[in-house]
């Protein structure tokens, strides 16, 4: 008998034979589930055949089945059960160990989509790859990236004669195979190591399911066409799918060539990146005709600009400078000539940007998609460019929509990716806003290009700068250039494309290419390109470039190399308020906090912005200077009391930072405000209000402050500028809080008495000549604020012109209500009308199959003020029919809608809550309460939720409502507080 346990627990003889066996037994089923996890051991062919796998399939082009070969052989079962715990190595890390570099990959899929199949819930495809790759160090074990994929061969042939290609190369003994799941590895246990400098070809079969439920890897789409119900399979590989489709090295500096070849069944088209280059057909064991379509070689590519679409589609093409551009898309979207637009632009922007960067697109053809559905809006892959096809295909009835300059800004995006991410990618995903930044930034150009009467600094405002800047602030932990080493999870990649990679990436091109002069930016980033072409790029290598054209001229002086001011904006959150004190000159910086008072304590920045100021005097733009230290005196902006007098900085909001000023400086530009608006050009009085409301909310400056800057209201003509002026005065807290009973009637005799003249212009062209909207591309986008403000303050002639359109739409259903006013019109048609209006638009709802309009329409019914109208509908949504709204939760919209909807929304959940619940579930409870308490101010009020929800919810979900009901209690005593002095300003100057 052996020594006792160290615990001093005594076991008999019996007992411990008993526990041995339970051990064993133990053991044995954690090797069976081992086994089962890890199923990726090496198989004879005959026992794959057996299993019906890739065997089956053709061998890849130009491959045979390896033979006999000389080398070491494992017996069948030689690879051992993986154990049931691994020390750790390197797949306990997210990256890729440096030992094998990717050369080229022979890729060969077989998704098994028939036509008569479009129901089958369990499609799955099959495929072999290939993987030619180079050692750099000794290694025995191999790692490469896969997820959701059974592997059901895998075997490593080398090293290769580069001569006499793979024939005389052995085969290495793979002895074990085994999954990494947390970190999606696939890793190869080898019988003896791989020698650097040697070539090496690593040959994998494996089968994967289609995903239905996300886009991401290999996904289905089900559509009609033709009166027929259809599918099609397309891919999404960014950032890191590709190792959901095959084994590979998932990572973007890996590029490699690809050979692709798709089977696929007869009746459909297969597409990849590359064009057709050979198509014959085979027989599976069954007597199935199936086609292979192989590709021509791709260009060294990243795995994840991999793509592949295996559809029933039909195109148009064109030839644009001997390449050929083909749209494809639904067939009747093609027939109807819904893609003809897209490819009208498509061509001129290559060669716009192939003109800008003096680089040829590299590929032989381009093929753009429409997909029904893709989640991901619009995807670069090289060669065949992915879109959702709503932002792709215009409509005929999208003549008064911005549709086509979405179309327009979405396809010039992706076109833009052709250079920058495809030709030149990333290092890795922290630096993703190489990629993501200046497609973003270049759309602008290529629009302003094609549409040189467009206002590209208000509509970079509106599209780009206002998000960042309204996100952002010093203690988000998210800087534009992330850390390597912070990242310890594969979906915090997936978390970087997020507005800071996007919107902050372009505002940081802008701003650069500002204060260095489009000529030397164009010519730094002409040099990148070329530079890292077929290769990829860390941001220090874009600054070099940057600095190496500065260095090359002397008139462009800067006070600091390009990557000691790029770097603090980049790798720093946040971004600066520069205040300017007009009597002394003095400019000082400090970081933007959401309520600078309550973070006074948690100040983190204690590195400055070398911040490039570009400024007006009087109109006149004045020499660009720069604050480099935390506060610095510039004499040249002094300005004296008289009348002439004012300075405003930050030319064209090109620099990403907002601007105060002192107490003289704000009044100056009133001053110039009121006596002549025109004089201060559009984007500077949109950015006055933009810049002095944000201050003031967060309490750099007094509220009355930034609605000093109103009073010249009724001479603006400019639709930007009202629209700025209403998001910060017309909210959704005080529209829908009756308490606000004070300030209503004030704001209601101030703003129309300055909202008449825009109203009559826009009024008089819906009335008049609506189709003039089609060239006003901020009129399209902003007017459903404008008009839902005046009929809000109760302006007669927008409810009369609600009811007048809602009318005549009823009557006449082919007169169309104008798209960029509709939900207003329905709103007020619902809220001024009575059952008959409501019923109409039930009616119309439930005959709709597009999902986005269906959700208009319901919005707009939740809009009615009689609270049998709301109890009906509530109850025809939960009872009656609940699934006629499947895309709306009805009781929420009607809690948003009003004062009255929250009301009656209320009491219906009170006395309907379990139906809710199954309808809806529990956690739209918690939401529900969110909307009706938005308004409470008291803890009585929270005490009357509490007791209202507590047999509703969860004990976990009652504590985060009542935490979250306390912050809103406090968010909305502090905005009365506003209220009142917003109240109190209002009668002074009304």
């Amino acid at each position: 008998m052996g020594p006792p346990s160290r615990s001093g627990f005594y076991v008999s003889r019996a007992v411990a034979l008993l526990l041995a066996g339970l051990a064993a037994a133990l053991l044995l089923a954690l090797a069976v589930l081992a086994s089962l996890y890890g199923r990726c051991a090496r198989v004879p062919p005959s026992e794959l055949r057996d299993r019906g796998a890739p065997a089956a399939a053709p061998s890849l082009p130009g491959k045979q089945e390896p033979a006999s070969q000389p080398g070491p052989t494992p017996e069948p079962d030689a690879a051992a059960t993986p154990p049931t715990w691994r020390p750790p190595g390197p797949w306990d890390q997210l990256r890729l160990p440096p030992w094998l570099v990717p050369l080229h990959y022979e890729l060969e899929l077989w998704p098994r989509l028939r036509p008569d199949g479009l129901s089958a819930s369990a499609l799955r495809f099959t495929g072999r790859v290939n993987i030619t790759v180079r050692c750099t160090a000794a290694t025995a074990r191999l790692l490469l990236h896969s997820l959701f994929l059974d592997c059901e061969r895998a075997e490593v042939h080398g090293p290769l004669s580069p001569d006499a290609g793979d024939a005389t190369a052995g085969r290495l003994s793979v002895v074990e195979t085994w999954f990494a799941a947390d970190m999606q590895y696939l890793v190869l246990e080898l019988g003896e190591a791989l020698q650097p400098g040697s070539l090496y070809e690593l040959q994998l079969s494996f089968s994967g399911p289609v995903s239905q439920d996300t886009r991401e890897g290999l996904f289905l789409n089900l559509y009609t066409d033709q009166g027929e119900r259809r599918a099609l399979l397309a891919s999404q590989m960014e950032p890191t799918f590709a190792r959901n489709v095959f084994p590979c090295f998932d990572e973007p500096a890996l590029k490699a060539t690809f050979n692709i070849t798709i089977i696929h069944h007869p009746r459909y088209v297969a597409l990849s990146n590359m064009p057709k280059l050979s198509q014959f057909e085979k027989e599976d064991v069954n007597g199935t005709k199936w086609t292979v379509t192989t590709f021509h070689t791709t260009p060294p590519m990243p795995t994840y600009l991999a793509a592949f679409v295996v559809c029933d589609y039909g195109h148009i093409s064109r030839i644009e400078r001997g390449k050929q551009i083909r749209i494809w898309a639904r067939k009747d979207a093609i027939a109807e000539g819904n893609a003809d637009f897209a490819l009208n632009i498509t061509g001129p922007i290559f060669s716009f940007l192939e003109d800008l960067f003096n680089i040829s697109y590299p590929l032989p053809k381009t093929d753009i998609i429409a997909l029904p559905t893709f989640d991901n809006r619009a995807m670069e892959n090289w060669g065949l460019l992915i879109f959702d096809e709503s932002l792709l295909l215009l409509q005929p009835n999208d003549k008064l929509t911005e549709k086509k300059i979405v179309i327009s800004f979405t396809v010039s995006h992706e076109i833009g990716h052709q250079w920058f991410g495809n030709l030149v990618t990333m290092n890795w995903w922290n630096n993703i806003w190489l990629n993501e930044g200046f497609a973003s930034y270049f759309e602008f150009g290529i629009i302003n290009h094609f549409n040189p009467k467009f206002p590209r600094n208000e509509i970079f405002f509106f599209n780009i700068l206002h998000g960042a800047l309204r996100e952002d602030h010093a203690l988000v932990s998210r800087a534009v250039s992330v850390n390597v080493e912070s990242f310890t999870e594969t979906n915090e990649i997936n978390e970087l494309f997020d507005l800071f990679t996007y919107n902050k990436g372009a505002s940081l091109a802008r701003m650069l290419s500002s204060f260095l002069s489009e000529k030397i930016f164009i010519r730094a980033l002409k040099s990148y390109l070329e530079t890292f072409s077929y290769a990829n790029a860390e941001q220090d290598d874009l600054w070099r470039h940057f600095q190496m054209a500065i260095d090359d001229q002397s008139k462009i002086l800067l006070p600091a190399t390009v990557k000691s001011i790029m770097d603090r904006w980049t790798h720093q959150s946040g971004f600066p308020v520069i205040t300017l004190n007009v009597s002394t000159g003095v400019m000082k910086q400090e970081p933007f906090y959401l309520g600078k008072v309550e973070n006074q304590t948690l100040l983190t920045h204690n590195d400055t912005w070398i911040i490039p100021v570009l400024w007006i005097k009087n109109g006149t733009t004045q020499s660009l200077v720069w604050l480099d230290k935390s506060s610095k005196v510039f004499p040249e902006m002094q300005i004296s009391d008289s009348d002439h007098d004012w300075v405003i900085l930050n030319l064209n909001m090109t620099g990403y930072y907002r601007v105060n000023y002192d107490e003289l400086g704000w009044k100056k530009l009133n001053q110039q405000l009121e006596k002549d608006p025109k004089a201060i050009p559009v984007i500077h009085r949109l950015q006055l209000v933009d810049d002095a409301f944000s201050l003031s909310k967060n309490d750099y400056i007094e509220i009355e402050t930034a609605l000093d800057l109103t009073k010249y209201l009724a001479e603006e003509d400019e639709i930007i500028v009202w629209h700025a002026v209403l998001m910060n005065l017309v909210t959704r807290d005080l529209v829908s809080d009756g308490n606000n009973y004070e300030l209503y009637p004030l704001l209601k005799k101030y703003l129309l008495k300055r909202l008449v003249s825009i109203w009559n212009t826009y009024s008089t062209m819906i009335r008049e000549n609506v189709t003039a909207l089609q060239e006003d591309y901020l009129a399209l986008i902003l007017l459903e604020k404008v008009f839902g403000t005046a009929c809000w303050l109760g302006l007669e002639d927008c409810l009369q012109l609600s009811r007048e359109l809602f009318r005549n739409w009823m009557n006449h259903p082919e007169n169309e209500i104008p798209n960029p006013i509709k939900n207003v019109i329905l709103c007020y048609g619902i809220a001024l009308g009575n059952d008959k209006e409501w019923d109409f638009l039930l009616k119309i709802h439930n005959n709709n199959t597009k999902e986005e309009e269906r959700i208009q329409l319901a919005y707009a019914m939740s809009c009615s003020k009689d609270p049998w109208i709301l109890n009906r509908y509530m109850d025809y949504a939960i009872t009656v029919s609940p699934f006629a709204f499947n895309e709306t939760n009805v009781i929420e919209a009607v809690a948003e809608a009003s004062e009255v909807g929250r009301y009656v929304a209320k009491d219906f959940l009170i006395n309907n809550w379990q139906a809710v619940s199954k309808r809806y579930g529990t956690q739209s409870l918690v939401t529900l309460l969110y909307v009706i308490g938005r308004t409470i101010s008291t803890d009585s009020q929270i005490l009357e939720l509490q007791q209202f929800c507590s047999n509703m919810l969860e004990e976990h979900q009652r504590l985060t409502v009542q935490a979250k009901l306390q912050t809103i209690r406090n968010e909305n005593l502090k905005g009365r507080e506003r209220s009142a002095r917003i109240a109190a300003w209002l009668r002074k100057n009304t």
